[in-house]
């Protein structure tokens, strides 16, 4: 068991929230626990052997409330302490970073060597503080600080590594794209695409496909295909099996507990679908959320066989189109409430080793809602999620992303209601149409500076019926742009220019 005491400013374990909170073990990897927090200590209740970490919602001061995480910690009977252990694990993750990234005799890194050092000088004295009290106060001061350095550092590795590929011609093969609304085709809507993309992204949710089994209704779909073809903008479809509920038909829990049957049923969607719009189609998202969602109760043989299936079909009935397995909720937070599920990394390394025919992984990044896969996160943490997809040696594709511009009461439909974003987090300061915008810029730098990216997609271009995050769109519920909305189009342009610059030299 481990045993976690809390010291903030206004009381010892004041203000805490574990509705986020999980414990990991080894690689990250959640496991599950018992997690209770009296008035002045976290107690965590381990149901696997070995050392484990704690990942939670913490007020980080100005980098901002973001999900956290200690260090692989061992049991004792005595309390550690929060504070001081959530400071450790962050500059534990910028020294591996700085020697990963190469960045110790790296000339121009120079400066984040110095501040590294002086970071790590406050978190030792912190360790020499007179008292607990004292210790957390001095930890805190270092945590911000590490927070702030860590990310700076991400920025710049990012901006070195886009000088990289600008100067290789690769920033011209990074597209922007944008999922487009099927219940929107208004011409606003449609100029404000052209405005800003390279791509469109055309959802296909089977419960829209095919609200009743065997009836179709693709007009919307036919729509907007028509509609890039005479836009002459390549798209990307799917995914085509989406196991997240919000997109299933509700018929086909018929076959809840028939395996087989649900196999067959997934094979001929999918056959159908594909069959239809292989001509137009070049890159096909064909299955996501296998790995998180699974209110059918498969087993991890079962996730695996249904997606060579669908790999394998679309292979064969459009052979010359790119083929993409999509994961959700990245951290994999799901996987410490729900075993019969797969964390997202061993799913694509699993996808990988079992030599299933996938020729990218899209991944999907959201925060801003108070749910599992949705909490806040720094750029630190953004940059080494990404730098895990190496090992896979496929290509990787932001196919969703999106904060909010907002943190008031937003209804949606895909959240059942009204979600509390501020219950997520938030980064730097509460969200709005400024932080939305500087978020974007900030993580467009990091995804497109990795060489195995080669494309990223906002989820949802306003804020219209039907959006998928609270507040999340580029424009508002009429289309207006927001300021992130021009930012994507700024920083578009500025890498087209960046390109051209390289190239004349």
């Amino acid at each position: 068991m481990l045993r976690f005491d809390v010291y903030r400013k206004n009381g010892q374990g004041g203000g805490i929230d574990l509705s986020g909170a999980y414990l990991f073990g080894q690689d990250g990897i959640p496991v599950r626990g018992d997690l209770a927090i009296s008035k002045s200590a976290i107690t965590c209740k381990k149901r696997v052997h070995g050392a484990c970490g704690l990942a939670l919602i913490w007020d980080a001061g100005a980098p901002g409330k973001l999900m956290l995480s200690t260090t692989r910690l061992p049991d004792r009977k005595r309390p550690y302490n929060l504070n001081i252990e959530l400071a450790r694990a962050r500059l534990r993750i910028i020294a591996g970073k700085i020697e990963e990234w190469g960045l110790f005799d790296f000339p121009r890194a120079a400066r984040f060597n110095r501040e590294f050092r002086t970071v790590r000088q406050m978190f030792i004295t912190a360790l020499k503080a007179p008292s607990p009290q004292r210790a957390a106060q001095l930890a805190d001061e270092a945590l911000s600080a590490a927070i702030t350095l860590s990310e700076r550092l991400a920025l710049f590795h990012a901006d070195v590594f886009l000088d990289r590929k600008s100067a290789a011609g690769a920033t011209a093969r990074t597209r922007f794209g944008c999922r487009v609304s099927l219940d929107q085709s208004d011409q606003v809507y449609q100029d404000r695409l052209r405005e800003a993309f390279d791509f469109f992204a055309i959802p296909m949710p089977w419960k829209q496909v095919e609200p009743q089994e065997s009836r179709y209704q693709f007009s919307q779909i036919d729509t907007w295909i028509n509609f890039a073809a005479r836009a002459r903008k390549p798209i990307q479809v799917g995914p085509v099996i989406d196991f997240d509920p919000v997109n299933l038909p509700e018929w086909l829990y018929l076959w809840e507990h028939d395996y087989d049957s649900l196999r067959e049923v997934i094979y001929e969607h999918l056959q159908h679908i594909v069959k239809r719009y292989a001509r137009q189609v070049r890159t096909w998202s064909v299955v996501s959320g296998l790995h998180a969602f699974n209110d059918f109760n498969l087993n991890f043989e079962q996730i695996m066989e249904l997606t060579r299936m669908c790999c394998l079909l679309v292979k064969k009935l459009a052979p010359r189109s790119q083929v993409m397995i999509e994961t959700v909720m990245p951290w994999g937070e799901y996987y410490a409430r729900n075993q019969r599920t797969i964390p997202p990394q061993l799913y694509a390394d699993m996808a990988v080793q079992s030599s299933i025919q996938a020729d990218a992984f899209g991944v999907q990044v959201f925060m801003g809602v108070p749910q599992d896969g949705f909490y806040v996160r720094d750029l630190m943490q953004i940059s080494s999620l990404l730098d895990e997809y190496v090992s896979l040696h496929k290509p990787v594709r932001i196919t969703a992303c999106a904060v909010p511009s907002d943190t008031q009461a937003d209804a949606n439909d895909a959240w059942d209601g009204e979600a509390n974003v501020a219950k997520a987090g938030h980064w730097h300061s509460p969200w709005s149409q400024r932080l939305q915008a500087e978020w974007l810029q900030a993580f467009y730098r990091i995804v497109i500076s990795k060489p195995y990216v080669d494309s990223i997609c906002w989820r949802d271009l306003g804020d219209t019926p039907g959006h998928y995050m609270p507040h999340g769109g580029l424009c508002s519920h009429d289309m207006e742009p927001k300021l992130a909305f021009k930012e994507l189009r700024n920083f578009r342009a500025k890498m087209a220019s960046r390109l051209e610059v390289n190239n004349n030299e």
